[in-house]
């Protein structure tokens, strides 16, 4: 049910942010509260085996439904930001992206050693940013316990970089 309401408030933007590219719009889904309540207590379901015990949030969509995950879960959220938007010590990953690369951050001592921590984004594309996420967790000693999303782009094959973490990948609905 989750599934056909998602697809039905997902709007398709033709040739955004270039010619030839179909972009999933997630931001018609915060005009229907209770589909945001369905999408958190739906993700909260499916992760309440990982024993939890903390949340990472990728900026920037990753924090909308993290933060209210981490909340209903009653656990930290913890978010990773591009380089040089957190204020105060941080450990960063570089990661390369098809044209160039790209580096993320997060707080250093605010994951503590053998945390399970899941990972949340609003969309899984190619899984670039999602696994750097993974290595920051892993530069902690932690766990990745898992992955979510609300939306997958199965077509770019981005659960593959994740494997390497864990085989806890969830997803609201794919494409």
């Amino acid at each position: 049910m989750i599934r056909q309401k998602l697809d039905n408030a997902i709007r398709e933007v033709p040739d955004f942010p270039k010619p030839g590219i179909l972009f999933k719009d997630i931001t018609p889904i915060f005009l229907d509260q209770q589909l945001c309540s369905d999408i958190v207590d739906e993700l909260a379901k499916q992760t309440k085996n990982l024993h939890l015990d903390a949340i990472i949030g990728i900026e920037s969509r990753g924090f909308f439904f993290g933060i209210l995950l981490a909340n209903k879960l009653q656990i930290p959220f913890i978010p990773i930001r591009k380089k040089g938007k957190l204020p105060y010590k941080t450990v960063s990953y570089e990661y390369e992206l098809e044209y160039g690369f790209a580096e993320v951050e997060m707080h250093q001592e605010v994951i503590q050693k053998g945390w399970n921590v899941l990972i949340h984004d609003d969309l899984l594309a190619t899984g670039g940013t999602a696994a750097a996420a993974g290595e920051l967790v892993v530069m902690q000693e932690a766990n990745v316990a898992g992955f979510s999303f609300v939306v997958e782009l199965k077509f770019l094959k981005g659960t593959e970089k994740l494997e390497k973490y864990t085989t806890n990948t969830i997803n609201l609905i794919s494409y």
